[in-house]
């Protein structure tokens, strides 16, 4: 600001020749002229220009509030999910080791429904067996029993006749009449 004063200073001093004329210094007249610009602009625009920074200042300032908030509700967001992820993982680790006790017990229990079916089949099959056994031992008797029988009529038709048929008809007699006696 000095330069300036002393610009307008070394004007006032300077003898005027008597007439007005023209500078033709064209470095102190392109200096002086500057220096009255910046002088106005300076003055005029300072207002202006701290107006203009204040708001730029301002917006950069919410801009970095907007961003520190959303950084905070993002990492929150990071932190929920992070959660509901070790959440879900434990859910998963736990349906997949249920999932595998309740593939070991239905595993248990088919064994030990086919144990059980095949111990009941290996007893019917000894039942069906031992009935099969007594079943052709049975068959066996009877055929012995018939042959046996038939075998005896048909010695007992050889060798009876008429007279051994009246003694035995009379022991049979003499054996009842006994019994009646004793009574």
């Amino acid at each position: 600001m000095k330069n300036v004063t002393y610009s307008f200073v070394f004007l006032a001093h300077r003898p005027f020749a008597g007439s007005f004329g023209l500078n033709t210094d064209i470095l102190a007249t392109n200096l002086i002229n500057l220096t009255v610009v910046v002088g106005v602009l300076i003055f005029f625009g300072k207002g202006v220009l701290k107006d203009l920074l204040d708001n730029r200042k301002q917006r950069i300032l919410s801009t970095i509030r907007n961003s520190e908030e959303l950084r905070r509700g993002t990492l929150e967001q990071l932190e929920k999910a992070r959660i509901r992820l070790q959440k879900v993982e434990l859910e998963a680790d736990e349906y997949r080791m249920n999932g595998y006790s309740e593939i070991e017990r239905e595993k248990a229990n088919l064994i030990n429904a086919t144990s059980i079916s095949l111990e009941q089949l290996e007893k019917s099959k000894n039942e069906t067996l031992f009935f099969s056994k007594k079943r052709a031992m049975n068959q066996v008797r009877q055929r012995v029993f018939q042959q046996a029988v038939q075998g005896a009529l048909g010695t007992l038709s050889s060798c009876l006749n008429t007279e051994l048929h009246f003694r035995t008809i009379r022991d049979n007699i003499g054996i009842l009449g006994a019994i009646e006696w004793k009574r």
